[in-house]
């Protein structure tokens, strides 16, 4: 049996996270999205595109780990390696 909240402040906070459920759930499709085309890209060595697409996924890598599913540890983990030059 499902347990239906009767508190206000219960029912707010069901409603707060069944949002923030579905935002973690949109930003972690929509980080993996561009890192499988990253990759894609990358395997078809097509390189200008791939450096065209690396500031969207950094800029999804960190607000995931800020804002949603991934702890900020792992932000590390998420943005790919840089090198310079």
């Amino acid at each position: 049996m499902i347990s239906i909240p009767i508190i206000e402040s219960a029912k707010k906070r069901l409603r707060q996270n069944k949002k923030r459920a579905k935002l973690n759930r949109e930003r972690k499709k929509d980080l993996k999205e561009v890192t499988k085309r990253m990759d894609r890209l990358l395997e078809e060595e097509k390189k200008e595109e791939a450096e065209e697409l690396l500031p969207d996924l950094i800029s999804l890598a960190d607000k995931a780990s800020s804002k949603g599913p991934f702890i900020k540890t792992k932000q590390p983990e998420l943005n790919p390696n840089i090198p310079e030059g």
